[in-house]
């Protein structure tokens, strides 16, 4: 399957029916609209999301250009419609994009007559909103990551300024889906959630620990001594679990992947799914074991 690679944006994947999956990543000419295929077929479902409206990155006059720059990351999911008598309920796609401009967009397919669209045609936007500051200094405002709740409840995103945005995602009002914490730490580059959903990691000159919620400050990792580039947090038991139902069927050796899990005790496995992971600008990986997140 042909792909751009002239961006830094990572493909996001949707498990669809069994042994197939969307996956959506930008568009192939234009980094600053998207492309949805369908795997393992490799076809091109939509093409160009998010293109109508607006002048590619690529025309000859400046002034013209698409104002939102790259996408710098995005995820696809699917969402329950409003109206449960429709053929489509519980099948509604959406697309989430967060861009080089610092603006981050969630749109809908509406169309129900046609399942493939090219150019954007029957894509609409649910909000678009621009939390992080614009400046031309040093391109603060880009979005360097987002990340989407496992329950695709809402997302988060960070930049290179001292903001981290909150982003409601089952909300179509932009005023209250849409809302911008201030931290006292700029600079960053990475942002993973818990699988419960309560807890983010960030990960810039340092890692911190914050409460996704109202973003309190939860705790920092230091030992990095050149900044932090990802963090990762480990998957919960009760996600693991899931995964392993969702992969009934699949391939024997998917499952012989998993013979050192079976040797691992109750405790271990639970010790395990605590883990954090940062990697450094110092060509260090550090693994973190954290508090138990569930209530008490």
């Amino acid at each position: 399957m042909d792909v751009n690679a002239l961006n830094y944006c990572r493909f996001s994947l949707l498990p669809d029916k069994q042994d197939q999956a969307l996956v959506a990543l930008p568009n192939l000419v234009d980094s600053t609209s998207a492309d949805i295929w369908a795997l393992p077929s490799c076809e091109r479902i939509h093409a160009a999301v998010g293109q109508a409206g607006k002048t590619s990155i690529f025309n000859s006059d400046p002034t013209e250009r698409s104002k939102t720059g790259i996408i710098m990351s995005l995820h696809v999911f699917k969402v329950a419609q409003d109206t449960p008598s429709s053929s489509k309920a519980g099948n509604e796609l959406r697309l989430l994009c967060a861009y080089e401009s610092g603006s981050v967009t969630l749109r809908k397919y509406a169309r129900v007559d046609k399942v493939t669209s090219v150019e954007g045609t029957g894509w609409e936007t649910i909000w678009d909103t621009k939390v992080h500051a614009e400046t031309t200094i040093l391109n603060i405002g880009t979005v360097m990551a987002m990340r989407v709740s496992r329950n695709n409840g809402f997302a988060l995103t960070v930049s290179a300024d001292h903001l981290i945005g909150r982003y409601d995602l089952t909300d179509t009002d932009v005023n209250i889906a849409c809302t911008p914490h201030r931290t006292k730490h700029p600079g960053n580059a990475a942002i993973a959630i818990h699988d419960d959903g309560r807890v983010c990691a960030v990960a810039g000159w340092d890692g911190r620990l914050y409460g996704t919620r109202t973003m309190k400050p939860l705790g920092t990792l230091k030992y990095h001594k050149l900044g932090c580039q990802a963090v990762e947090f480990a998957r919960s038991l009760d996600a693991s679990a899931t995964d392993d139902v969702n992969l009934d069927g699949a391939e024997d050796n998917l499952k012989n992947n998993s013979d050192d899990d079976e040797d691992m005790g109750q405790g271990e496995k639970a010790e395990r799914a605590r883990w954090l992971v940062v990697g450094g600008k110092d060509n260090r990986v550090s693994i973190w074991s954290l508090m138990s997140f569930a209530r008490s």
